[in-house]
């Protein structure tokens, strides 16, 4: 049985006005949308789920941190605080600010990615993906077996799998730059990665002389679940952990709008001086300025204070266990959630909760779809429209191995009133789930597809192309 609610450790000293929805509207609004969550106008949803980047709710001390912001084009005192900052929780040799972490992964990615080149990851998430394909790149996810079992009962259930990656370098190190791992696996159902598996990792990428790269957008709620469950990590603080895990590699990238609790800005992290120069050679000409790299002063000043609360573990004691809440209320209900509960989100196993749905008629979307017509409650599909791409290898689709949707829950936003909300939506929905139909693809882009693409119901979507192959025909 869910536990009570945690004590929120804040008070609300701002509001912003939810817009009350009836069921009639927001058929509507998903009509007007073409059935894509992405495409809703957020005055439309009552609990926004979609994600937990950029969208928490910053502090009386990071407001106060936007009106110190030094807006110097160069060398402001923003950069300075904020270097003193990453250098205490990060502490690798040389970092550059960007706009946000896909801007990091790509200049990365356009540093180090060649055509025909492997990137082994954890789970890739999916603009590191993107960016890895976009230059004709193969992403491997190298996941545990047993992560990918929704009631499998495991503290680390991000870990990267080290034999079949040994096995992967042993066959195809030539097109290897690099090693990645995600912590924690946002893809994978937000589960942490070990201090063992990073420093397995760490082991295995001296011996094949191959760098490594941490995609740290979650870092500290990573570092928070290692203390919770890691032998020896107890008495660590959540700083302590995390610079230890950071120590274990070579770079990082970071989107700063997870747990460094701001609306925008990232970082680009490194120890090699001659990647450090061509990166910031890249961040010139796209970016801006290496002590401002797309942000405004403020935003760097903001970041600098929300990376220290971010890493604070009273705070992460709340933010874990305000998922793990809403983890067992649904869990009660019986909607088959991904287990066990993370640090930012919780997954529910939609491919298991609508198995009348094939893989191919997208049920993660339709439940999607379904939890917005019910509630006003705006989720996010993590399945086949999100992770599916076609190998620049084989030419053939890959497809991952579970339909997820993910709740994401911003940070500092929301409470047990609101989430009570989400856990009644899904309660309309489990008692009418048979009734719920898939859904086609109408009109895609290339890449990242989940972001703009248009839906259809399937008999709709397919009324349709029998028309306009009879009209064709005719003509």
């Amino acid at each position: 049985m869910a536990e009570k609610h945690p004590f929120e450790p804040f008070r609300i000293k701002s509001i912003e006005n939810i817009k009350l929805t009836t069921q009639a509207e927001r058929e509507v609004a998903l009509e007007e949308a073409n059935f894509n969550i992405f495409k809703i106008r957020a005055e439309d949803v009552m609990v926004d789920l979609l994600t937990d980047s950029g969208t928490g709710a910053m502090s009386s001390e990071q407001w106060a941190s936007l009106m110190r912001g030094d807006e110097s084009y160069a060398g402001s005192r923003s950069f300075d605080r904020l270097a003193k900052v990453v250098d205490g929780i990060f502490g690798f040799n040389h970092f550059i600010p960007t706009h946000q972490g896909r801007a990091s992964e790509g200049i990365l990615m356009s540093l180090l990615v060649k055509p025909g080149d492997i990137i082994p990851n954890n789970t890739h998430f999916d603009t590191t993906a993107a960016h890895v394909l976009a230059r004709e790149g193969i992403p491997e996810n190298l996941l545990m077996d047993f992560s990918k079992d929704p009631d499998f009962d495991h503290p680390f259930k991000g870990n990267i799998d080290l034999d079949t990656l040994r096995h992967v370098l042993e066959k195809k190190s030539d097109s290897i730059p690099f090693c990645m791992i995600t912590v924690t696996n946002n893809a994978g159902g937000g589960q942490p990665v070990s201090l063992a598996n990073l420093q397995g990792l760490r082991e295995l990428c001296d011996e094949f002389s191959k760098p490594l790269f941490i995609d740290a957008c979650r870092f500290a709620e990573n570092a928070y679940l290692i203390k919770q469950r890691e032998k020896g990590c107890s008495k660590m603080s959540v700083r302590e952990i995390a610079h230890k895990m950071f120590s274990l590699a070579d770079g990082a990238t970071f989107s700063a709008k997870k747990d460094a609790i701001v609306n925008i800005g990232g970082l680009l992290l490194m120890n090699d001086k001659q990647l450090y120069e061509n990166a910031r050679n890249e961040l010139i000409m796209h970016e801006g300025f290496p002590t401002y790299g797309g942000l405004a002063g403020r935003d760097l000043d903001a970041m600098a204070t929300g990376l220290i609360e971010g890493t604070d573990d009273d705070y992460l004691s709340y933010r874990t266990s305000q998922v793990a809440w809403l983890f067992d209320s649904l869990k009660d209900i019986g909607v088959p959630v991904f287990g066990p509960p993370g640090g930012h989100a919780v997954y529910i196993d939609a491919g298991s909760f609508l198995d009348h749905i094939p893989q191919s008629e997208f049920p993660a979307q339709s439940l999607a779809v379904e939890l917005y017509l019910e509630g006003g409650v705006r989720t996010v599909e993590i399945g086949s429209v999100m992770l599916s791409f076609i190998s620049p290898d084989t030419g053939e689709l890959v497809t991952p191995p579970l339909e997820l949707i993910r709740l994401a829950i911003p940070r500092r936003t929301y409470t047990e009133s609101h989430l009570q909300h989400v856990v009644d939506s899904f309660k309309a929905v489990v008692e009418r789930k048979e009734s719920l139909k898939g859904l086609k693809i109408t009109k895609q882009p290339s890449l990242l597809r989940h972001f703009t693409c248009d839906f259809d119901w399937v008999e709709n979507a397919e009324i349709k192309e029998n028309v306009e192959a009879a009209s064709s025909l005719l003509s």
